[in-house]
């Protein structure tokens, strides 16, 4: 019995660690990836606060007292302190994000209100007044770190002033407004679910439909038909994106379905109201040039595996490019002016789908964007033709 078991171990090490493939994709593969994943995860992480540090941001502060001056004026290298009195412009000009300031009020004589003021008062404490834009990451750095210092204060003196204290529903200290914080929060999320979603799908469609039918024996009966090769390719790709869509859109829809609760919860805005019809026209042909590609290039693949499961394992590398551009989208949410940015396979989709979450995706990229998966999947069917008409490949088991 003993020799017989160490002979099923024998048999079964010997078969993975002779197959090259199968020893990379079940062993040094998952470690490579965490390496990979958490080493792009930290650098690109370190690379936008580095990014948002090296911003230069003007803080605008009325009635400066003496007593925070020297607290202030050292926050950070990249701020510009100045003293000035701002009106209500100036405090609305900062709902535009690209605006790097940010605007702190102090009430006047603010050093003997807090002297004269004791815990035990009916009247309330003095309230200083921070306005910022929490879509601008420089500037939300930075509110955070004058917040943090007056805090810090605060503590010393016994709690004899508030920061930011709402006296009334129409008190606004972050002027970013619903659409922006429901956009940015959009922005980060919903681009790596479609993808993942999208290619999920493609992926258990694809694989059956051509490395399955391999292995079956059964893609000799379609090869033999009186027909283009290209036009079966084109047929497979499409039927296979199709299908896929349809395995995606109830995802997408749950998704959708439960953005206004979960925005909401998170202290953002209806999203049903932000969005227009061309949005979502723009987002669905987005979606379908994606898919488009996507089925094209998984595929190429399947037709190069023997079987389903070497299909899985020759598609893992792009199931890891779309986890990483998923990534991108959560981290960075700055929108690229690079057109040729556009042009990148799969990363296009990614900004365009955040940009156009962000309403900030302008016309010529999106066409940019489409034309661009439009034409990689017109090369990628010429190339499943190329392999089609490959007696050799297409007969590999």
């Amino acid at each position: 019995m003993k020799s017989n078991v160490l002979t099923i171990i024998k048999k079964e090490f010997d078969r993975v660690f002779h197959d090259r493939q199968l020893m990379f994709t079940t062993i040094i593969l998952p470690g490579l990836l965490i390496y990979l994943i958490y080493s792009f995860m930290g650098s690109s992480a370190n690379k936008m606060m580095q990014q948002n540090s090296e911003k230069n941001v003007a803080v605008l502060v009325d009635n400066l007292p003496q007593s925070v001056a020297t607290t202030l004026q050292s926050l950070s290298d990249n701020v510009t302190l100045s003293e000035s009195a701002f009106g209500q412009a100036d405090i609305d000009a900062l709902k535009d994000k690209n605006i790097n300031t940010v605007l702190v009020r102090f009430p006047a004589r603010f050093d003997e209100l807090v002297s004269a003021y004791s815990t035990t008062d009916s009247m309330p404490a003095p309230n200083i007044e921070i306005y910022y834009n929490s879509t601008n990451e420089a500037t939300q750095r930075i509110y955070s770190i004058i917040r943090g210092a007056l805090g810090h204060y605060e503590e010393t003196i016994s709690n004899r002033f508030d920061i930011n204290r709402i006296d009334s529903p129409e008190t606004h200290f972050n002027q970013a407004d619903e659409e922006q914080v429901s956009g940015q929060i959009l922005g980060r999320l919903l681009p790596m679910l479609i993808l993942i979603m999208l290619f999920s799908g493609v992926m258990s469609v694809a694989q059956n439909s051509i490395a399955g039918e391999k292995e079956r024996g059964t893609i000799a009966t379609l090869l033999v038909t009186p027909m283009h090769r290209s036009e079966l390719a084109f047929g497979k790709i499409v039927a296979i994106s199709g299908i896929s869509l349809l395995c995606a859109l109830s995802s997408f829809i749950g998704i959708v379905l439960s953005l206004p609760n979960m925005i909401g919860g998170m202290g953002g805005a209806d999203v049903s109201f932000n969005y227009g019809t061309s949005d979502y026209v723009i987002l669905f042909a987005i979606i379908i040039s994606t898919v488009l590609i996507m089925a094209a290039i998984v595929s190429i693949l399947s037709t190069l595996a023997k079987d389903v499961k070497n299909a899985a394992s020759l598609c893992m590398p792009l199931m890891i490019v779309m986890v990483f551009l998923g990534i991108i989208s959560m981290l960075n949410n700055d929108i690229s002016s690079n057109i040729a940015m556009y042009l990148i396979p799969f990363y296009n989709s990614t900004i365009s789908m955040t940009a156009l979450l962000q309403h900030e995706l302008g016309l010529v990229n999106a066409i940019v964007t489409i034309g661009a998966n439009i034409f990689y999947t017109v090369f990628a069917v010429w190339v499943l033709t190329k392999l089609f008409n490959n007696e050799k490949v297409m007969f590999s088991r």
